[in-house]
């Protein structure tokens, strides 16, 4: 029946679903099953947040409507974590929304900005809001390369000469997720001045911005000049202080999309519960130190994971960035499809992890590995990794 709704007739099948569905079954059923499938942090918040969180729950005046722009101070909050992170300045008042994570934020401004008909470009593979925000917003999508190459720059000019009608929307996601490649600040500059020249919002997701290895910082787009005339930026509490389920996220930067996205959400939700957004404020106020160790407990994930997997036979090149791994399916099951091998790796090795093709047609011969376990159990996966290989 739902065959008949407009919008559900445009959505393709979630094909991570199958490798959920079949995750929770072997659970359910008692097997020991190491998930390094969703990207789910497996460490609680700071305990100050929490601390804060409880304090202001216990006020009578916290528990009506909130914001949904977000409290003064939780969007002071962000502005000066820019400003210390990245050395930009944003007015609070104008520059700032605060969102109930990027996701949300991401599919909201997609239907405050895009029509039916209308052509978005967009990163392939990549995160799924990326594309079906607008897809369901009732636009066409059209991919660019994740990789941020000479050929990158090639698909986007070739995008504007060739697409009727011409794009107006270009979505960027460094690190990646999922691929975890990174750019650096020139390439952030290019990007804007094309953006400027040829009249098109970019819109960046900075999801992973604290999760960076090697003494390497992700760099923002709104620190390239002139950022604020065509672009926003999407940033989430969620991994870097352990918060996925709390939902907290911000657009910050170009006033006339921070505005729209703004007048949308009115109309949505009233904002999120005032003592989440007081907790999180003080998150970004005090978890700078919460945040280094948190980089440093996935900096350690990732030497073992590509150290104990490269001795029990997958190669998989080490991520400058983000919580996961991009792998290449190892070379006796490239013929098998992604779906296919994260199947059959769940259903024997009892590891479980993403098939790339669920992150876009240019995913397919990947999967999308989560460091989301600690370090035994990335070494117990690699074991049973071993003898699923052995018997190929």
């Amino acid at each position: 029946m739902d065959d008949d709704f407009y919008r559900i007739r445009r959505l393709p099948p979630y094909v991570i679903a199958e490798v959920n569905a079949m995750r929770h079954a072997a659970r359910a059923s008692g097997e020991d099953v190491i998930d390094l499938g969703m990207g789910n942090p497996d460490r609680p918040p700071p305990d100050f947040v929490i601390d804060k969180l409880c304090e202001v729950a216990r006020k009578p005046s916290a528990h009506g409507y909130s914001q949904s722009r977000g409290i003064p101070g939780l969007r002071k909050a962000q502005a000066g974590y820019y400003k210390r992170r990245f050395g930009v300045d944003l007015d609070p008042e104008s520059e700032i929304v605060v969102t109930l994570g990027s996701k949300e934020g991401l599919g909201s401004l997609a239907t405050a900005i895009t029509a039916p008909g209308d052509v978005v470009l967009a990163p392939d593979p990549s995160y799924p809001i990326h594309t079906f925000g607008f897809m369901i917003a009732g636009a066409s999508i059209r991919a660019v390369p994740t990789t941020p190459g000479e050929d990158y720059w090639r698909a986007l000019d070739q995008a504007m000469a060739y697409t009727v009608p011409r794009p107006k929307v270009l979505v960027v996601n460094y690190p990646s997720n999922p691929t975890a490649e990174v750019v650096d600040a020139a390439f952030y500059q290019r990007l804007v001045d094309w953006a400027r020249e040829n009249e098109v919002w970019v819109l960046s997701d900075l999801a992973y911005s604290e999760l960076y290895y090697d003494g390497n910082p992700t760099p923002s787009i709104m620190q390239a000049k002139g950022a604020k005339d065509v672009a926003v930026e999407f940033t989430s509490l969620s991994k870097t202080y352990s918060m996925a389920g709390w939902r907290m996220g911000f657009a910050v930067g170009n006033r006339e999309l921070i505005a729209a996205l703004t007048r949308v959400k009115s109309y949505l939700d009233y904002g999120a519960f005032t003592p989440i957004q007081a907790a999180s404020a003080a998150a970004l106020n005090h978890g700078d130190e919460y945040a280094e160790q948190t980089r440093a407990i996935y900096h350690k994930r990732r030497d073992v994971l590509a150290e104990s997997f490269a001795r029990a036979g997958w190669d998989i090149p080490p991520p400058p960035a983000s919580m996961f791994a991009w792998a290449p399916l190892p070379e006796a099951y490239r013929e098998m499809g992604s779906l296919e091998f994260s199947k059959l790796l769940l259903k024997e090795a009892k590891v479980a992890v993403a098939p790339g093709v669920g992150y876009g047609e240019r995913g397919e011969g990947f999967v999308r590995i989560a460091m989301v376990e600690n370090e035994q159990r990335i070494r117990q996966a690699a074991r049973n990794l071993k003898d699923f290989l052995a018997r190929r």
